[in-house]
């Protein structure tokens, strides 16, 4: 693993961390708050290069599926609601949706991300065991 995700990872958890002590004041802390921790934790794993390829596919798809259920209605009027208040405060039910909608979308993305970089992983590794049974 390149040194550039391995940096990639360690920010994310750092984030992810941060996204869930954020999540602590929110009306539903018991299902945002575990919601980041696990996005935390797969990266923190991702930056020690720990990947259980299966498991992160699942979080994958699970988390997107999710999102779907959270789909914004007006995504480009709730970006300029967010720009004009300029601070993190919820005004309205529809910038929480929205927000919600876009933390599980990231949270796949980086997911998604780990399982490729666990796949190609594996598969080198696999690959230079097969070299050193063969005699190479």
């Amino acid at each position: 693993m390149t040194k550039g995700w391995k940096t990639f990872f360690g920010i994310s958890s750092l984030l992810f961390l941060l996204f869930a002590f954020w999540q602590i004041n929110d009306p539903d802390p018991e299902w945002w708050v575990p919601v980041y921790l696990i996005a935390a934790v797969t990266a923190g794993f991702a930056f020690f290069g720990k990947f259980n390829v299966n498991i992160l596919v699942i979080f994958t798809f699970t988390y997107l599926i999710a999102a779907v259920f959270f789909w914004p209605e007006g995504i480009f009027s709730w970006i300029g609601q967010e720009w004009e208040q300029k601070d993190l405060s919820m005004k309205t039910q529809a910038m929480e949706t929205n927000r919600e909608f876009f933390g599980l979308v990231v949270a796949a993305v980086v997911f998604a991300l780990e399982a490729i970089i666990g796949r190609r992983k594996r598969l080198l590794e696999n690959r230079d065991r097969s070299k050193e049974n063969a005699g190479i």
